[in-house]
């Protein structure tokens, strides 16, 4: 199905199951919709299954946004008391369309659970509540982590499947590989059909050594290879270390399962020109989560990458990772938002797109290790293979299985599409925004795209820290700035930071903090013989934040 195709469907409000290889454009499809609706004033809940896939599509995780939390099931009473909570009952109230990407990553359970808090919230008994549902995904993919041990089981056997009378598009053009040898290996993997003439390539570019070591990422199954590459390729870098080491606050518990859904390390040591890869987004700061770039200094002890896509270079300062709810924060998490890149596991690759990258796939141990490294790349030029084994170049069953019949059905719904004139798609799309409670008045929805592509370019040009400023000179606190810029409470600060440099005179001192605790800080600072944040960090054993180290930083005599 062509993408257009897709669209058409979604916009006449159909639940959908978008589909397709890696590098179909699922994301793009999905991102042009979620444009399509907030034009036209339509509220839409953007979510995915994991806080990385998330990232990619600008959203929350499933888990946070339906108020599920850690939990797979909820009792009806647990569920009940959901709608005591204001903000989650408005948010349900408001939204018409909710999306949910990388669902081959959720479980049946939680599935059913999200449509169950659905109906409640909205006080409907119809699948979800009533709300238009567009799941994003590839059964092909990589299980979560956590399912190992046990048979693997797909959303389509849920019971919120069966009812939400899906509409299944199955992408199949191709955005990411530039290269008809490896689209071809990789559909003879989603066919379960390895040639034999596949199986011989793959085993001579084993045996290959020319361009081995030469390619920036690696690619291993297991962390414990990771972690001793990177390890290996530091010790290799002259220079002393600089240790970062990761501060949390909270219930330990909820600390443990912060810690697990984030890619930053507990402890990070770096050098100079070091392979670093960022694991947040911040488009302020210019990198998301699979940004890759080289440490190329430290300055006031935080590192300085130069990434190695564009030779922008990225002051990396700590990022905040928290569980929330009803605005209080229950748990914490502070560290610098990069981790060691000369290796990466295949399940953290996911998602990326890779120009290059040495792959040891001669320990794959679940199906699917294969098909989702090689998917990184886009082209077999780039792949520098140094192991393989038979479990690689599988999938699961059934994961196949599954997808001829959603071939099949995408194959349907296509045909079904056909019969209609543009005149009736546009009378659907028209009915469907009218039900929403949204506009379809021309003028109205080329002022709100005129007025969304004017925030765009004076976000281009006007520099991210006199926004900042902006907002202080109004009165508003850290955190009210933070909130409103939709960035950390952190870069608010290294904001002050450069705006006192460049106008020394400003008036911050509504930002000092308490004299007693200056007072600390400031002999910690003393102490360690400079003004880097870690060392003080540490003097203090992690009395105070990275952010209240920073902000005391701004009163140093």
């Amino acid at each position: 199905m062509k993408q257009k195709t897709a669209l058409d469907i979604l916009k006449a409000g159909k639940n959908v199951y978008l589909t397709g290889a890696a590098g179909s454009g699922k994301t793009h499809v999905i991102n042009q919709y979620i444009e399509y609706l907030k034009h036209r004033e339509v509220a839409v809940g953007v979510t995915a299954s994991t806080g990385i896939a998330a990232t990619h599509i600008g959203g929350v995780t499933i888990h946070s946004w339906s108020g599920a939390g850690i939990k797979e099931n909820l009792s009806d009473k647990e569920i009940e008391s959901l709608t005591e909570k204001e903000y989650l009952y408005k948010r349900f109230e408001k939204t018409k369309v909710l999306i949910i990407d990388e669902v081959s990553m959720l479980s049946p359970a939680l599935f059913d659970t999200v449509e169950r808090i659905c109906r409640t919230m909205k006080r409907n008994e119809e699948p979800f509540g009533g709300m238009q549902i567009v799941l994003s995904g590839d059964f092909f993919q990589l299980p979560p982590i956590g399912q190992r041990g046990r048979d693997i089981e797909f959303i389509t056997t849920s019971n919120a499947w069966v009812s939400m009378d899906v509409r299944v598009c199955y992408l199949d053009e191709q955005f990411r590989h530039n290269d008809n040898t490896l689209e071809s290996i990789l559909e003879e993997m989603r066919r379960g059909e390895i040639s034999s003439s596949t199986r011989e390539m793959l085993s001579k570019m084993c045996d290959d050594n020319t361009k081995k070591g030469a390619a920036t990422t690696r690619l291993y199954t297991h962390n414990v290879d990771v972690d001793e590459e990177n390890e290996k390729e530091l010790k290799k870098l002259p220079g002393s270390e600089h240790i970062f080491e990761m501060s949390t606050k909270g219930r330990a518990v909820l600390i443990e399962s912060l810690k697990k859904s984030i890619l930053a390390p507990e402890i990070l040591r770096l050098k100079k020109n070091a392979i670093v890869m960022f694991v947040k987004n911040n488009f302020e700061a210019g990198y998301v989560n699979g940004t890759l770039g080289i440490v190329e200094d430290f300055d006031k002890g935080l590192p300085i990458v130069k990434t190695l896509s564009s030779g922008k270079a990225i002051y990396a300062e700590p990022a905040e990772w928290i569980i929330e709810e009803d605005g209080k924060i229950h748990a914490k998490i502070e560290q610098l938002p990069i981790r060691l890149a000369w290796a990466i596991t295949v399940h953290k690759s996911q998602g990326m797109s890779l120009d290059a990258a040495e792959i040891d796939l001669s320990k794959s141990f679940v199906p699917g290790q294969g098909y989702v490294a090689l998917s990184r790349l886009r082209t077999l030029k780039g792949l520098t293979l140094s192991g393989i084994n038979d479990m690689a170049i599988t999938v699961h069953p059934r994961a196949l299985s599954i997808n001829k019949h959603l071939l099949a059905e995408s194959s349907k719904w296509d045909k079904v599409l056909q019969r209609f004139s543009d005149e009736s798609l546009e009378r659907m799309h028209f009915e469907f925004i009218n039900k929403c409670g949204g506009i379809f008045d021309k003028k109205k929805i080329e002022k709100n795209i005129k007025k969304e592509e004017e925030k765009k370019e004076a976000k281009e040009h006007v520099p991210t820290h006199e926004k900042t400023l902006m907002l202080i000179n109004r009165g508003l606190s850290l955190n009210e700035a933070a909130d409103k810029r939709g960035i950390t409470k952190g870069t608010v600060i290294s904001h002050l930071e450069k705006i006192k440099t460049l106008k020394p005179d400003i008036d911050l001192n509504r930002f000092k903090p308490k004299e007693q605790d200056l007072k600390r800080i400031k002999e910690a600072f003393k102490k360690t013989g400079d003004t880097k944040l870690a060392p003080a960090h540490k003097k203090l054993k992690g009395m105070y934040t990275y952010d209240e180290l920073r902000l005391a930083r701004l009163f140093l005599d």
